[in-house]
């Protein structure tokens, strides 16, 4: 173990999609991600490991999924490179639960409840006692036993709640994974009042992310607003004890919001999957370019002065709102017809079938695109569109709405949750706002946004150009992996009272994160 006067993290994660390369040979290997939960894991980590934090991670050993990425590294072998791996700052919880795995979650509840488990039986039992951290930072369900250990030891532990989504299982099941639980039953949030432990270990289910909230010293959310809107009751798919357990660590003034940041190398300027790279300064010519290109590669007409709508986003008539598209699609294209207004859809999910049904009805497959979901044709539709769309009922954080601007694609989008704190109403005379947004969730709200939206891309270069460079400049700044982590970086700051990083030590003296 590096002996260090810095106070030790563990960040305790099921996913992350990178980790920095000189945190070891082991770092180069390991990628696990299904959801924006890896993007931030990563970014943290980096950031906390890049200005000197003592930071450690634990990650469950997805051994296949870390087997297939392993290749020759500047001529090393892979005996070389397996012979080197073991590191004092990558912790892996070993179990045949995820030995074999090739996703990061199963389909099935049983197993992803076996996976948590397994998870949480090594933190707890080997990597704690290992690492004897400071400050541990859990995130989601699937490490929501971790806070209440925590506890128990009096280490101040954060919880990242990314997804309100949770699992009951009683004191038996957890137990029989090898957890003592029985060491910090008392610190554990149950469906029914606990009395005592005998009465309750076999009857009484825990929830696991209520647990989590309950037991842990902090919590954040991914946005500040939808943290408000769970508190005051505006969502009745939260559960209510995780509204409860939320709200009353809102009231003590231990939960607040921290916005996700997208990955870094969603940037126009080198993202090497375009067809044409640009800034602001030079987007106008570049964004037609891209936009041909996409058009022929899609079907779509080809004309670099239709207006292009991308849909980035899962078609998910729960949260993504794609129902209200699907009212008033026909709407839209016989409405500006003769402008070429076209959409492309890069992404699946179960609405994905209507639109195509829609589509082929009407006749609009020179006019609406839909594909599979590609990290590189999503990339590309960035580069070509001029507005996103992002119709969510509610929005934990969202990242589409970031990302558009970092391209110049503006946000058409639903003033909820994630999407409140980061897009701001366009107002060309006052030279701010990056998007547009309707506030009734419903289709007439949807069209109403697109039409403003199409009023200002009809406004002449000289005008909206200086704009959309704007934004783009913006948001370079402000959704960024720096900014996230300073926040993440604070809040340690004020659980441990005390230093993260002592100043005079810092890499980057005189930064935004010094």
């Amino acid at each position: 173990m590096i002996k260090s006067k810095n106070p030790r993290v563990l960040v305790v994660t099921p996913e992350v999609t990178y980790l920095p390369d000189n945190m070891g040979n082991m770092a180069n290997y390991l990628s696990a991600k299904a959801g924006g939960l890896a993007d931030v894991s990563a970014a943290l980590i980096k950031a906390l490991f890049e200005h000197s934090a003592d930071v450690h991670v634990a990650l469950p050993d997805y051994r296949a999924m870390f087997n297939a990425q392993r290749k020759p590294v500047l001529g090393a072998t892979l005996d070389l490179i397996q012979a080197t791996m073991p590191d004092d700052r990558i912790h892996l919880a070993e179990d045949r639960a995820f030995f074999y795995m090739d996703n990061v979650y199963s389909n099935y509840a049983a197993e992803n409840t076996r996976i948590a488990l397994a998870f949480q039986r090594e933190v707890i039992n080997n990597i704690i006692p290992r690492v004897r951290p400071d400050l541990i930072h859990c995130n989601d369900w699937m490490t929501g036993l971790i806070p209440a250990m925590a506890r128990r030891l009096g280490i101040p532990c954060l919880l990242t709640v990314h997804n309100i989504h949770t699992n009951k299982l009683l004191l038996t099941e957890i137990e029989d994974r090898g957890i003592d639980a029985a060491a910090f039953w008392q610190h554990l949030y149950y469906v029914h009042m606990a009395h005592n432990y005998e009465t309750t270990r076999d009857t009484n289910p825990v929830d696991m992310l209520a647990s989590g909230i309950f037991a842990a010293h902090f919590v954040n959310t991914v946005s500040p607003t939808f943290l408000h809107e769970i508190v005051h009751g505006q969502h009745d798919f939260v559960s209510r004890p995780i509204r409860s357990e939320l709200t009353n660590k809102y009231h003590a003034q231990c939960a607040t919001g921290i916005l996700n940041a997208p990955d870094p190398t969603f940037t126009p300027r080198s993202d090497p999957v375009l067809d044409v790279n640009y800034g602001p300064e030079d987007h106008t010519a570049a964004k037609a370019n891209n936009k041909l290109a996409l058009q022929t590669e899609v079907g779509l007409i080809r004309d670099a002065g239709a207006p292009l709508l991308f849909w980035p986003h899962r078609l998910d008539s729960i949260q993504k709102g794609c129902q209200l598209l699907a009212q008033i699609l026909y709407r839209i294209i016989h409405t500006h017809w003769d402008e070429n207004l076209e959409i492309i859809f890069v992404a699946n999910g179960e609405y994905k079938p209507h639109f195509a049904d829609i589509v082929h009805f009407h006749g609009f497959s020179q006019r609406v695109a839909i594909c599979d979901f590609s990290e590189e044709l999503a990339r590309r539709a960035y580069a070509a569109a001029d507005f996103i769309l992002m119709p969510s009922r509610f929005e934990p954080c969202g990242l589409p709405q970031m990302i558009g601007p970092l391209y110049g694609a503006l946000p058409v989008a639903h003033n909820t949750g994630g999407i409140h704190d980061t897009v701001v109403p366009m107002n060309i005379a006052a030279k701010s706002g990056n998007g547009f947004l309707f506030d009734i969730w419903d289709g007439q709200g949807l069209f109403w946004a697109i039409e403003q939206a199409l009023e200002f891309y009809r406004l002449p270069e000289d005008i909206k150009t200086p704009q959309i460079a704007r934004v783009m400049r913006d948001a370079a700044e402000t959704f960024n992996h720096a900014v996230t982590a300073r926040h993440y970086m604070d809040l340690y700051e004020k659980m441990l009272q005390r230093p993260l990083i002592p100043r005079a030590e810092c890499l980057f003296e005189g930064s935004k994160l010094c």
